[in-house]
């Protein structure tokens, strides 16, 4: 019995339809009256690994070095010349208020946590580093606003201690140490003369910069490393201050709270 064509097309497997795996091109019978039109069918994407074709890293790894040098490079001028300003007019407030004084500056007194910070004279490099230190968290702002912002807070806070120097002057005790063996901090405490004590405007400042930075390497996604690296050194300038003997332990309670408390100010509401 002679079987129709299609059963036989169908029992062998020619003729078929190609796979929908498969990219080909077919073409659908003709319609009366319409031309002959071409259908493909497109092999679907293989989700799989493919080892010949190995993965692109994400665009967003790695990302953070890229978003901070934008930072720095955005106004960079503006942000130079700024901080520039900011502190010669900081340093001409600063001395002012320490050689005018509205009274006779309160000695601060030691206390027994003071005797727990050896004196160290290598500290002086620590203790200067404040000045690279806190020029930057200005130089990371994305943007002017940013920038203005982070400059009227800090600010504020240098305001603030000049005020209370100026009203309620403090100096560190004296101590028995020979100054002439270690030049460079003769020089400071010449410059300095160990007043405008409490707070502590070095620890407040590290402790505002510390907490913006933090901000920041959090908004970049920056790496735990890198965060920790400016937590330590925040702590090492602190450290300084009692080490060469610039500050004691009551002026440093201080100048973290000063610190702290304008950062939480001024970051309450930040993204």
């Amino acid at each position: 019995m002679h079987r129709p064509s299609c059963c036989s097309d169908t029992a062998s497997g020619a003729h078929t339809l190609p796979r929908l795996s498969q990219a080909a091109d077919y073409t659908k019978p003709p319609v009366a009256g319409l031309p002959r039109q071409r259908v493909s069918y497109i092999k679907p994407a293989h989700h799989g690994a493919d080892p010949t074709h190995p993965s692109m890293p994400s665009s967003t790894e790695h990302a953070w070095p890229r978003q901070l040098l934008s930072r720095f490079t955005t106004l960079w001028y503006l942000k130079a010349l700024g901080t520039m300003a900011f502190m010669v007019l900081f340093f001409q407030g600063y001395f002012w208020v320490l050689h005018h004084p509205l009274t006779e500056p309160f000695m601060m007194p030691a206390l027994a946590v003071d005797a727990w910070v050896p004196f160290t004279p290598h500290a002086f490099m620590a203790y200067v580093s404040l000045w690279v230190y806190v020029s930057l968290p200005p130089a990371l702002m994305p943007n002017l606003r940013e920038l203005i912002r982070y400059g009227l807070w800090i600010g504020a806070l240098c305001v603030l201690c000049l005020a209370l120097f100026w009203i309620a002057p403090t100096q560190t005790p004296m101590t028995d140490i020979d100054w002439s063996q270690h030049p460079q901090l003769a020089f400071l405490k010449g410059l300095d003369a160990s007043g405008n004590a409490c707070p502590s405007l070095h620890v407040a400042s590290a402790v505002f910069s510390a907490l913006w930075l933090q901000h920041v390497f959090v908004q970049t996604g920056s790496p735990a490393l890198l965060r920790w690296l400016n937590v330590l050194q925040c702590l090492v300038i602190v450290w300084s201050t009692m080490a060469i003997r610039q500050h004691v332990f009551l002026d440093v309670v201080a100048g973290v709270a000063v610190g702290g408390l304008f950062a939480w100010l001024s970051l309450r509401n930040a993204r």
